[in-house]
């Protein structure tokens, strides 16, 4: 990962579905490497990769305490990564937003409605000859 774009090694680390399953359970509160690897079926050194990436990132603090390694959310660290995405979400709620629009206007009901009648009209003109 290229530590010069921080960014880049967020969306990396957040790849993972262990990574971002191990973010949720630190948004709860601290845990210890042995705590956090209990839900998996994976190995500790596979943990461990999980743990280094996560911190490479900045997502996550590792802490020694005694013979415990304490993990730590770093929610600051997702800043970067939230503003990019909310410059796409206010495009799709404008998006959704116009279509919204479109869709609820009388007059688009109106004008999907009278061409139908017309082609009507004219087959039933047509038939009458």
């Amino acid at each position: 990962m290229d530590k010069n774009d921080p960014l880049s090694a967020t969306f990396a680390a957040l790849a993972d579905p262990t990574r971002r399953a191990i973010l949720s359970a630190l948004a709860a509160g601290d845990a210890t490497v042995g705590e956090l690897a209990l839900p998996f079926p994976i190995s500790g050194p596979a943990i461990s990769r999980h743990l280094r990436v996560l911190a490479e990132a900045g997502l996550i603090e590792r802490k020694a305490s005694a013979r415990w390694r304490i993990c730590s959310l770093r929610p600051e660290a997702m800043r970067d990564a939230h503003r990019w995405l909310s410059n796409y979400q206010r495009y799709w709620e404008e998006s959704l937003d116009r279509l919204a629009e479109l869709v609820e206007a009388p007059e688009h009901s109106a004008a999907s409605a009278e061409p139908n009648k017309s082609r009507k009209s004219k087959r039933e003109k047509g038939k009458g000859k």
